[in-house]
């Protein structure tokens, strides 16, 4: 017989685990450098973060500030983030090349380094333990163009002052 802490403990297991599920960014975005990620500005709210991309998302534990995920599917990382400081988003990011986003400029997820380079220019690299980060500065925000063997994986679009290496 199952005593009520261990139902309890497997039913509070379950709501945890479930929260993912739901969770969904937009089906393709657009980044704006400098600008915006999947219509989310830096400097948004959370109610307006909740407005554009929903209310299922999950809530990173163990990072060193407030980060929302929503994923495409339970328990695989594809999909997009954002990391909040004082309630406002100071970084949004996609997450292991979600299909459908581009750039402004028609730049794709899982276009070569060469590509993107010939979009934007020559851009400072970043090293961050397994994969880079080609960086674009601008006077408000930072926009990120990370590397994976040579291909576009993911976007990135942060305040000044805040990591890019996630």
């Amino acid at each position: 017989m199952l005593r009520p802490a261990a139902i309890a403990a497997g039913l509070a297991a379950a709501v945890a685990l479930a929260a993912p599920v739901a969770a969904a960014p937009p089906g393709a975005g657009v980044l704006v450098p400098g600008r915006s990620l999947g219509g989310i500005e830096l400097g948004a709210t959370r109610a307006e973060v909740e407005r554009r991309w929903g209310r299922a998302y999950g809530v990173c534990r163990s990072c060193a500030a407030e980060t929302w995920y929503f994923n495409y599917f339970a328990f695989q990382p594809r999909g997009a983030g954002v990391e909040l400081r004082k309630g406002r988003v100071a970084a949004v990011f996609t997450l292991h090349q979600p299909p459908g986003w581009r750039t402004t400029r028609g730049l794709t997820l899982g276009d070569s380094v060469a590509r993107v380079t010939a979009v934007y220019g020559a851009l400072v690299r970043r090293e961050c333990g397994g994969y880079a980060v080609l960086v674009l500065t601008g006077p408000r925000a930072t926009t990120a163009f990370y590397v994976l063997d040579d291909t576009l994986w993911a976007f990135g679009l942060a305040r000044p002052g805040v990591p890019l290496c996630r």
